[in-house]
């Protein structure tokens, strides 16, 4: 299971909505070993007043925030940061304008489906 918000400018993330969350996407799958079809996607835009970010940045600056089950090794964190550097740039998107973060949580602290997370039959595997 991940969740993930995008940040930055509305005029920045609409016209490239639909390859950001592909791209996004595949990162996960393929870092994390997350079946393709367990996308959770949220889009923040926001207009320039409402998101300040430091000079060294551009207009096209994302903030993305994972929040996942815990258990992920760190090797497969450093792969999705390293996927998602790379693929996003196929789209524009420099190295300097994405900020990364994961927060994980253990699988109690999460209500999926009638059920907690911990009670849940996965098919996938999480410690990856």
């Amino acid at each position: 299971m991940a969740q993930v918000k995008i940040f930055g400018l509305t005029s920045a993330i609409k016209p490239i909505q639909s390859q950001l969350s592909e791209r996004i996407h595949s990162c996960i799958v393929d870092a994390m070993a997350l079946p393709a079809d367990k996308k959770f996607h949220r889009f923040i835009c926001m207009d320039k007043e409402d998101f300040i970010y430091p000079a060294d940045r551009t207009e096209q600056y994302l903030i993305i925030e994972i929040s996942m089950f815990e258990g992920r090794s760190i090797e497969a964190k450093k792969t999705l940061y390293r996927l998602l550097f790379e693929r996003l740039g196929t789209i524009g998107i420099s190295k300097n304008d994405i900020e990364i973060t994961i927060f994980e949580t253990p699988k109690h602290n999460w209500g999926i489906r009638g059920l907690p997370a911990d009670e849940l039959q996965l098919n996938y595997k999480v410690d990856v």
